[in-house]
């Protein structure tokens, strides 16, 4: 578990790491190979044709007679670009010898029997080579370049340039496999938030092609099942409303009497039944969101109220835009303030911004919600009022149609106890 806390979150960056950590355990195995073989017989067959040159050119020295030194000293500069010159015997001296070089100078050591000193000069550009012979110290110069090879810069230039080349080129192939994904997790995100993308197309790999086509298809059977709900409650909803309207008509005719007032009150129950579940239905309807100021909506349906003399109040707010859902919203927030007049008398509002989200959150206090029935409120047509009065309690659909609107929006809305003692309703939308 400790390990997957450092892997990537995104498939752009858990492919990409399939696609390199193999690379660079290749590339370090062949660096190791290379090193630890090629390298070092490549550094011993330098050294050891170096050192003999120099064995060579200490022999020639000493057997011919000293006229000829400067002869043989110039053909050897010649043929090998050493430079070469002959110093008193007591200028070599205790020189230090250098660390580095350790192949070379054993080769040196097996080849000539003369003491020699090897150390660099120049900043460590320049290889100086002193060996004390009979009469005399024979000093040789030449580059440093002439024990170490050009292979081991030129591998690790073209290994780390080919790499590079390489991951810029996966990075490329990558972000357009994973580009048709993103569309499509956002396209599927605005839709169940309630904004439709018409340009959306599949596009990509086969795979997220028929992951994109069953979307599409999945949305257009949403849509028409949707559709056709609503058109269906639609004539419902007129063909009761027709016989309630000619109920309505012969009871104002009637005398008023006990049983006319009863008749009256069930005509009127059976009204608000029928504009409830509409409203219930609606919420899953097809408005269309639109970008606001979700603050100044709230002040809104709070001026609302305030004119009609209720004990609203905003007490905190942050400015946030978002895509809403603006009559469905307004008739959520109509319905949670309202429950919160019914039974607490008073409604306190905080609207505040969080990474990624923001909250509505409404207090009251009225006697609260038992913590084991906040899911079953949700329910449509469930009442914790026992009666059937739509004065004390509603039909029971206000907070289902709060909660399909706030999911519609692509948010949660939860229960909670109000400091004060009531009942808290926290509604959580993502940003």
């Amino acid at each position: 578990m400790m390990g997957k806390s450092f892997l990537p979150k995104s498939l752009f960056g858990r492919a990409l790491l399939i696609l390199v950590l193999p690379t660079v355990l290749i590339q370090l195995v062949m660096v190791y190979v290379f090193f630890d073989r090629h390298w070092d017989n490549v550094e011993r067959h330098i050294s050891e044709t170096l050192a003999g040159e120099i064995a060579f050119f200490v022999h020639q020295l000493e057997a011919a007679p000293p006229e000829l030194h400067e002869k043989i000293m110039q053909d050897f500069e010649g043929m090998t670009a050493i430079d070469a010159s002959l110093a008193p015997p007591e200028s070599f001296g205790n020189m230090h010898t250098t660390d580095n070089f350790s192949e070379f100078q054993i080769r040196l050591d097996d080849k000539i029997d003369e003491p020699f000193t090897v150390r660099t000069t120049e900043h460590g550009a320049m290889l100086e080579i002193r060996i004390k012979l009979h009469k005399q110290t024979l000093i040789l110069k030449t580059t440093a370049k002439k024990l170490g090879g050009r292979t081991t810069i030129l591998y690790i230039t073209w290994m780390l340039g080919a790499s590079c080349v390489f991951l810029m080129i996966a990075i490329l192939f990558l972000r357009n496999q994973i580009r048709p994904i993103r569309k499509l997790a956002e396209a599927a995100d605005n839709f169940g938030r309630g904004v439709d993308i018409p340009n959306f197309r599949p596009s990509g790999a086969e795979e997220v092609r028929k992951a994109a086509r069953a979307f599409i298809v999945m949305r257009e059977r949403i849509k028409r099942q949707l559709r056709t709900r609503t058109e269906m409650l639609a004539g419902i909803s007129h063909d009761l409303r027709t016989p309630l309207t000619r109920m309505k008509l012969e009871l104002a005719m009637l005398s008023d009497s006990d049983t006319a007032r009863e008749l009256g009150n069930d005509v009127q129950q059976m009204e608000h039944m029928i504009a409830e579940y509409l409203d219930f239905a609606r919420g899953e309807g097809r408005e269309e969101a639109v970008r606001l100021s979700l603050d100044a909506l709230l002040e809104e349906v709070i001026t609302d109220y305030e004119r009609q003399k209720a004990d609203v109040t905003l007490l905190t707010k942050d400015h946030i835009e978002m895509d809403i859902r603006t009559s469905g919203f307004r008739r959520m927030l109509h319905n949670l303030i309202d429950n919160a007049l019914r039974y607490g008398k008073r409604c306190n509002i905080s609207l505040r911004k969080i990474a990624g989200y923001c909250e509505i959150i409404l207090d009251d206090e009225g006697p609260g919600i038992p913590p084991e029935k906040r899911e079953e409120v949700f329910k449509p047509f469930n009442r914790l009022e026992l009666s059937r009065n739509i004065k004390t309690g509603g039909v029971g659909l206000g907070l289902t149609i709060a909660r399909d609107i706030v999911l519609a929006h692509g948010g949660n809305i939860l229960l909670d106890s109000a400091p004060g003692g009531g009942l808290r309703v926290v509604i959580r939308l993502p940003l």
